[in-house]
């Protein structure tokens, strides 16, 4: 493992400008992603920035009904946080069915937005991988690729983005925060992570000195909303397939509803085709089933994975049944 300098700031403006001035820097918060990938050699950074001294750690209930969350906000209390329990369930859902308490104890919000894949290919220096050295190929898609995505993939990579509660702030909305050398600006979430296609080393719309500030939640929708995760075992382990799931119901028919898959893509992925079925539809099981079929219409499957395509239909048909539940509660 290399050795690297570690410096510590105190200002959100310290923290930019030292992003902008050197090369091969990295931010540490609760280092439960970087200091992993830096024992394996993946990620060599020459200097770390220590920022868990920012003033990024409050949540605060906006004017217009928005949530604004600091990105220094541990996933734990983010999770129990009586607002996000009360109008964001799904995201509390997802947080709490993602790691351990103690990761989730240190783990920070923009530390989440922007962890890497647990591709297993990705994360060995000895073997070639598009997404850490690119060019070299990707060793997945002929290798064995159980655990990777049917959907947003590309010829240069198949890896899954790991973030359960990503996949729970795009079904309820939210914006990032932005903070650069020129100035403060802010991204949809769901546009934030990038397909892979040709630049699979290029995961989210970040650009140089930049660092998340905020994540701020959309208005609460309302409605009815579950998190569920299909996985190998019960705890600590990362999704299958999994979907968010937020239905706001007209009577006996679906008004809106707001779908997010998690362990099938290479991002977190909106299923837009499934929320387009659904809408104005009876709220049953044959509505949900072909919302399903929609969401995987276009997934592609690999030597290993292929079940991934009916476990993410699954997950969605078994995420709206709860969801709509709840709603006619």
């Amino acid at each position: 493992m290399r050795q690297f300098e570690l410096e510590s700031v105190e200002a959100i403006d310290q923290a930019v400008r030292h992003r902008r001035v050197h090369d091969g820097q990295a931010f540490i918060a609760g280092g439960t992603t970087l200091l992993d990938l830096v024992k394996l050699d993946v990620m060599q950074p020459e200097k770390v920035v220590d920022v868990t001294r920012l003033p990024l750690k409050r949540i605060e209930l906006l004017d217009d009904g928005r949530l604004k969350i600091g990105a220094l906000v541990s996933n734990t209390e983010l999770a129990k946080h009586e607002i996000v329990m009360r109008d964001y369930p799904v995201i509390s859902e997802a947080l709490l069915s993602g790691a351990s308490t103690g990761l989730r104890n240190m783990a920070s919000t923009g530390g989440n937005v922007m962890q890497r894949t647990r591709c297993p290919y990705f994360r060995d220096p000895d073997m070639p991988c598009n997404k850490r050295e690119p060019g070299t190929g990707c060793s997945a898609i002929d290798g064995i690729n159980r655990n990777h995505a049917v959907l947003g993939t590309s010829e240069q990579c198949i890896a899954t983005h790991p973030s359960d509660m990503c996949v729970g702030m795009v079904a309820a909305g939210a914006t990032l925060v932005l903070e650069g050398p020129d100035g403060q600006r802010e991204v949809a979430f769901e546009d934030y992570h990038l397909l892979p296609g040709d630049t699979p080393e290029r995961e989210h719309d970040l650009k140089p000195g930049e660092l998340i500030t905020h994540v701020i939640l959309d208005a609460p929708r309302g409605g009815g909303q579950h998190y569920l995760k299909l996985r190998d075992r019960a705890s600590y382990e990362f999704a299958l397939a999994s979907c968010a799931a937020v239905v706001n119901l007209d009577g006996d028919n679906i008004g809106e509803a707001r779908l997010a898959l998690g362990g099938v893509a290479t991002k977190p992925w909106r299923a837009d085709a499934a929320e387009a079925a659904l809408k104005g539809q009876p709220a049953t099981q044959e509505s949900f089933e072909r919302a399903a079929e929609a969401a995987f219409s276009d997934a592609v499957a690999y030597s290993h994975n292929g079940f991934k395509i009916t476990l993410g239909k699954q997950a969605i048909v078994r995420a709206l049944r709860d969801a709509t539940a709840r709603a006619r509660a």
